[in-house]
């Protein structure tokens, strides 16, 4: 039988997490005040509702009792998020960037799950602040994705973030730190420095500091959020597409291995199996779609090789690693890229870092147990225990996994339906479908790169918005929730 529900500890994690975007948003204060624009007012307001909402939930939350379990877990992670993107929403509907209710929630929870898919026609209209305070929905977004998952998810022992965390979880055997907020202190530093050293490498490429430390937010988020209504293709500059694809990549690395590197422990980054694959695969379709897009019918040249690489790892490494920056409009390329495209999307990549998708973690457990179950039907007698970075997986985070995949891709299925439904297209279901759950940004057709969500249904906006929630906390968090027996004393 469930213990009674903890609504003291809820309100009061809620209250201080509350708390802290309230001081982030008084930290976005100095950037009207810095261009001289005067918006200044809507984020001292948002704020001031902010740590209004705090107060009232530390308030009602006071003296609550430690114990925390599933239910508690969920509804904290979930209404986190949502509770941000309501505030947060609040500088963009009050001061009429974005006048839309629905638009200003569909942008702002984006941007939290660090999705990237945006309504936005003229992002450059958007003054600094706003642009600013974007992209730091993106920041904030992805740190609290890896310091929530260490500290609360795995309570729920279906975490994905757990196969890189806990030596409880079998896939992976590896601590950063036994303390929990130890170990979120080190991703922290990682991730800052990663933030840090892009801003830098982009500085160097010719970007002014604004739209360096923007990008550099979204990058190392794996958002996608851009200053320009051309992202990154803005600048037609090979020196920094290549930079935010290098960062593209590490940002889609488990972060832990980082924090091996520091120590000189890189056996467990040569051992890594899910490094491995992650790797390969990215290489391995940036190769394939670059072929697609070299014209053989012409003369061979350098700057034609260079520049169809170029165009396809960012645009792999963007999806895979569901940032969703762009540099051209993969609409126009082979229809063949589409189907690639979808397939790197749905994968994502590493666990334990910011990107979303299904996880190659996943990926490749499924793959080696869908391999293994072939040869025991050729040699029904053999014992073979599927193995991972030379480690039994046992087997029920082998069902885990398993049943996972089998739902995420039931959910997309499901969302494309109801997608189609509601009034969009064929192309724009199935891309908007599998970009939101995924956390990518981009899709297909007209919610592809060089469109945006700003025309879909209403309806279809809170479908995706709910998806993007649903996607970034691994959809079981989510669920949860709907079923009548998570609430049964």
């Amino acid at each position: 039988m469930n213990k009674e529900f903890n609504m003291r500890l809820v309100l009061r994690v809620m209250g201080s997490l509350t708390f802290v975007e309230g001081v982030v948003l008084l930290g976005v204060c100095f950037i009207p005040i810095i261009y001289g624009e005067n918006d200044l007012f809507y984020f001292l307001l948002s704020a001031a509702i902010s740590f209004a909402v705090s107060g009232i939930s530390l308030f009602l939350g006071r003296n609550p009792s430690p114990s925390i379990g599933k239910r508690e877990g969920s509804v904290i992670v979930t209404f986190t998020w949502i509770i941000f993107s309501l505030i947060g929403m609040l500088p963009f509907w009050l001061s009429g960037s974005i006048p839309s209710f629905t638009d200003a929630f569909f942008e702002t929870i984006s941007g939290f799950t660090t999705t990237g898919a945006s309504i936005l026609n003229n992002i450059e209209e958007l003054s600094h602040g706003m642009l600013f305070w974007r992209s730091m929905t993106h920041w904030m977004g992805g740190l609290g994705i890896i310091v929530i998952s260490l500290a609360i998810l795995p309570v729920f022992s279906v975490s994905g973030t757990q196969l890189f965390a806990a030596e409880t979880t079998g896939p992976t055997k590896d601590k950063i730190h036994p303390k929990i907020n130890e170990t979120a202190k080190r991703l922290f530093l990682i991730y800052i420095i990663l933030t840090i050293a892009e801003t830098i490498f982009l500085l160097f490429g010719g970007m002014n500091l604004f739209d360096a430390v923007n990008h550099s937010f979204a990058t190392i988020a794996t958002g996608g959020f851009s200053t320009k209504q051309a992202s990154v293709g803005y600048w037609d500059s090979p020196y920094i597409q290549y930079v935010i694809s290098i960062f593209m990549i590490l940002s889609g690395i488990n972060f832990s291995l980082y924090y091996f590197g520091f120590k000189n422990k890189f056996n467990k980054i040569r051992e890594n199996e899910e490094l491995r694959y992650y790797l390969i695969v990215l290489f391995f379709f940036t190769a394939v779609v670059a072929v697609s897009l070299i014209d053989f019918s012409k003369p061979f040249s350098f700057p034609v090789v260079e520049k169809a690489w170029r165009d396809s790892m960012f645009t792999v490494s963007s999806l895979m690693t569901t940032t969703g920056f762009s540099t051209v409009d993969y609409m126009y390329w082979k229809p063949l890229t589409w189907v690639i495209l979808l397939i790197v999307m749905l994968t994502g990549a590493s666990a334990g870092s910011t990107s979303g998708g299904i996880k190659m973690i996943r990926v490749v457990i499924s793959a080696k147990a869908c391999y293994y179950e072939f040869k025991r039907l050729i040699h029904p007698n053999a014992v073979i225990p599927v193995r991972y970075n030379g480690h039994l997986v046992r087997e029920d985070i082998l069902t885990r996994v398993l049943a996972f995949t089998l739902l995420y891709l039931v959910v997309a299925a499901f969302g494309i339906l109801v997608l189609a439904v509601s009034g969009m297209g064929f192309l724009e279901s199935v891309g908007g479908m599998i970009t939101c759950l995924g956390g990518v940004g981009p899709g297909l057709g007209l919610v592809g790169p060089a469109g945006n969500f700003y025309a879909i249904p209403e309806f279809s906006k809170w479908f995706l918005s709910l998806m993007m929630l649903a996607g970034r906390l691994e959809l079981f968090t989510v669920f949860l929730l709907f079923t009548p027996d998570f609430w049964k004393r």
